[in-house]
C-alpha cells in the first residue's frame, strides 16, 4: 500500500467550455479550485460558522429536511450495525433551521458523534439560495442539493451519475478510486444499503488488511483531494468516493447529472438481473456469455452488427424507443411466469 496515495489533479480558472470538453472527457476526477469562491455562502462561511448558519437560516423554513444521526462510539461514521442487518445511524425528519442550531451549539463537541442533512432538494428546502450561488458549469436543469452536517464520515461509494461537490463551509476529503477496483474494496449486502447504492466495509481509519488484503491494491489506485472553501471536485460516473468532513460544520452543494438518453431503464436494473440469470450458471456457460456481452453489449471489438445493412440489424441495431418497450415487455413475460428451466429446441 502507498504510503500517501495521489493527489487529484488541480484545475483553475475553470470555465463551461474548459470543464465539458476537456475535463469531462479526460473520465478522471479534477479538484476545480475556487470554482465558486465568489457564492455569497462561501463568503459567509469565511467569516465565521455561525454566519454561514445565519445566511442559511435566510432561506430556511420550518419544513422538515431528512436527517441522520450516530452517537460517540461510531466515530463519525454512518455505517452498519456489527451483524450487518441493520445501520447504526438514526434516521428523524428536522427542520433545516433546528439542525443548524443545534450544529452551531455543538461546535465545540468532537466526541464521536455526528449528524447530517444529506442530499436536501435545494430548490424546496433552501428556496432562494439557488439564485444567489448559481452554478457557471451546468444549465439550470441540474438542480442542486446541499449537505450540511459535522464530522461525519460518508462510506466509500459510487453515484448513478456523475458529480460536481462545492464546498461551501468546512473542509473535506475525498478518497476516490477507478469503477475496477470494486474487487479490492470489498462491498457490503447490495440489498441493503444506506442510500440506494453498496458501499465498501473496510474501515479507511484502520483497515484490517488481514481480513481485507486487496484493500492495499485499492489504496495503491487511489486519488485524494483536500478541499477549502469555494473549492469543487468533479466525480466521474461510478467513481467511488470515500468522504471526510473535516470541520466541526460543513457545507457542501452538489450536482448530479448524466449524460443518458431518456427512457434508457437504469443498468443497475440489468446489473440485478444479471445477478439472478447469469451468477449461478455452470462456469462454462458463464464464460459463453462472457463472450456475448463482451461482443454485442460491450462492443470490444467495435460496431458487433456492421457487417448488414442497417435495415435488417433488428434488435441488435441501435436502441429505440420501440425496442426498450418490448426488452421490457418481454422481461414481464418472462418473469410473470413465462418463462421456464427449457429454453430453446430440443
Amino acid at each position: 500500500m502507498a504510503d500517501e496515495p495521489r493527489p487529484v489533479p488541480v484545475w483553475r480558472d475553470v470555465d463551461a467550455k474548459l470543464f465539458h470538453e476537456t475535463i469531462v472527457p479526460l473520465g478522471r476526477p479534477a479538484v476545480l479550485k475556487g470554482l465558486v469562491s465568489a457564492w455569497p455562502a462561501v463568503q459567509a462561511g469565511l467569516a465565521s460558522p455561525a454566519e454561514l448558519a445565519r445566511y442559511l437560516g435566510k432561506f430556511a423554513d420550518d419544513r422538515p429536511v431528512p436527517t441522520i444521526s450516530v452517537g460517540p462510539d461510531a466515530a463519525g461514521r454512518f455505517f452498519y450495525r456489527p451483524d450487518m442487518r441493520a445501520f447504526n445511524f438514526e434516521r428523524r425528519p428536522q427542520s433545516l433551521r433546528g439542525l443548524l442550531d443545534d450544529l452551531i451549539a455543538g461546535l465545540g463537541r468532537n466526541d464521536g458523534s455526528a449528524r447530517a442533512a444529506q442530499s436536501a432538494p435545494v430548490a424546496t428546502s433552501l428556496p432562494g439560495f439557488e439564485q444567489h450561488n448559481r452554478s457557471t458549469l451546468l444549465d439550470s436543469t441540474v438542480a442542486p442539493r446541499i449537505w450540511i452536517g459535522d464530522r461525519a464520515v460518508v462510506a466509500a461509494h459510487f453515484d448513478l451519475f456523475e458529480n460536481i461537490a462545492c464546498v461551501v463551509g468546512g473542509r473535506r476529503r475525498f478518497t476516490l478510486f477507478p469503477p475496477e477496483q470494486v474487487r479490492n474494496l470489498y462491498v457490503g449486502p447490495i440489498e441493503l444499503t444506506p442510500a440506494g447504492v453498496p458501499i465498501s466495509v473496510v474501515d479507511f481509519d484502520r483497515p484490517d488488511l488481514e481480513r481485507y488484503p486487496r484493500f492495499a491494491e485499492a489504496m495503491d489506485a487511489a486519488e485524494v483531494a483536500e478541499l477549502e472553501p469555494g473549492d469543487a471536485i468533479y466525480i466521474p460516473y461510478l467513481w467511488w468516493h470515500h468522504v471526510r468532513a473535516l470541520e466541526g460544520f460543513n457545507v457542501l452543494v452538489n450536482y448530479w447529472w448524466n449524460r443518458t438518453a431518456a427512457g434508457v431503464p437504469p443498468p443497475m436494473a440489468a446489473l440485478m438481473l444479471a445477478l439472478i440469470s447469469l451468477r449461478d450458471l455452470p462456469p462454462a456457460y458463464r464464460d459463453a456469455w462472457h463472450g456475448l456481452f463482451e461482443h454485442w453489449v460491450f462492443q470490444a471489438h467495435g460496431e458487433p452488427m456492421a457487417h448488414l445493412p442497417p435495415e435488417v440489424r433488428g434488435g441488435l441495431a441501435a436502441t429505440t424507443p420501440g425496442l426498450r418497450q418490448l426488452a421490457a415487455t418481454s422481461l414481464m413475460r418472462m418473469f410473470g411466469g413465462g418463462a421456464s428451466g427449457r429454453q430453446g429446441r430440443g
